[in-house]
């Protein structure tokens, strides 16, 4: 590879001269944006230990009442991209979010798309454009863009959930902004029962349904028994993996990330193909080694990890007797409607 001309090669009062009218030369940087071969990714493998967040978000609980919070979360930042920037990967943004009993989170509605996956308690919900969606640990509600949606608690303990949304592209390309709303009214309550089986979906009177987003709500209880069942049906499969969907288009349940949920036996180890999107690991139950490149993270329950695209990740489940489950958000859409998705894998 040749190398190019440096910054520092060019006369003074000629880079003076660009400075003034706005001006930069390409080629001393052009290796840097464009490096040969593969990204020269900022993310980093990280790990966030839930033992170590859930004392802080519950003195933060403390230290500050929601109505001067208005969501009350951690932001679990990846040092790769610099604690500021409040990002997990170059399109992921993650954080821990605390609901105490009797607290309502007000309604809001923004441009970037969230989720929620819930972590720990019972007893709070998710009102999203007047659907009540109850938060049961495992369970992913879904916030996308421009719909309004509220929190509240009804219950007796702390609920804690993480949220995964895609605030850092939506930030970057300056499209990111909310909007503050008062109690929704209730429209109904979400049971999924309508879209609980994956083959069939309701079309009253011959017509589908015409709504961007068929389903909030996503049951844990739902997604871990049809893990279960890929499991026992296909004992010869290596890897059980699910991916969360609009049932009524088939396509990803978002439009920028990706969300699956996965199943690893007891014992058992996964390699997963080498791809160009980042990942987010969760442990929903269980624990695992997670090995991404040469760094190992050992993972327990609601443990979070990061890993930057075009990396190898194997995941070992480090019980004997006991199967794990891994909930995983990546940017596999975003980089398909690209046109830079690589399997480099295959």
């Amino acid at each position: 590879m040749r190398d190019l001309g440096k910054l520092e090669d060019l006369p003074q009062e000629y880079r003076d001269a660009l400075t003034e009218q706005n001006l930069v030369p390409l080629w001393p940087s052009l290796r840097g944006v464009m490096p040969p071969h593969k990204p020269s990714p900022r993310t980093q493998a990280t790990v966030w230990r839930y033992a170590n967040i859930k004392p802080l978000l519950i003195e933060a609980g403390e230290l500050t009442p929601i109505e001067k919070a208005e969501r009350r979360v951690l932001v679990l930042a990846n040092p790769g991209h610099t604690l500021e920037k409040m990002q997990a990967s170059s399109a992921i943004y993650l954080g821990m979010q605390l609901l105490l009993p009797g607290e309502w989170a007000p309604a809001h509605r923004h441009t970037p798309n969230a989720i929620r996956m819930i972590v720990e308690g019972e007893g709070a919900y998710t009102t999203v454009e007047g659907e009540k969606c109850p938060m049961s640990r495992g369970d992913l509600i879904l916030t996308p863009t421009g719909m309004w949606h509220e929190h509240g608690h009804d219950g007796t303990d702390p609920v804690i959930w993480l949220d995964v949304l895609d605030l850092p592209i939506v930030y970057y390309i300056e499209a990111s902004y909310h909007e503050e709303s008062g109690k929704q009214e209730l429209t109904k309550n979400s049971d999924g029962s309508k879209y609980r089986f994956g083959g069939v979906v309701p079309t009253p009177m011959f017509d589908r349904s015409n709504k961007p987003y068929a389903m909030y709500r996503y049951p844990w209880a739902d997604v871990r028994q049809t893990l279960v069942t890929m499991g026992e049906d296909f004992p010869e499969m290596d890897f059980l993996q699910v991916t969360y969907i609009n049932p009524e288009t088939g396509l990803d349940a978002e439009n920028i990330l990706g969300f699956y949920a996965m199943m690893v036996r007891p014992g058992q180890q996964v390699s997963l193909p080498v791809r160009s999107p980042a990942m987010v690991f969760h442990m929903i139950e269980g624990s695992s080694e997670i090995t991404i490149s040469e760094q190992s993270f050992q993972l327990i329950k609601a443990d979070t990890c990061c890993a930057p695209g075009y990396t190898p990740v194997q995941i070992k489940n480090t019980s004997s007797t006991d199967p794990c489950f891994i909930f995983i958000a990546d940017e596999t859409p975003l980089h398909k409607k690209l046109g830079v998705f690589e399997n480099r894998s295959k």
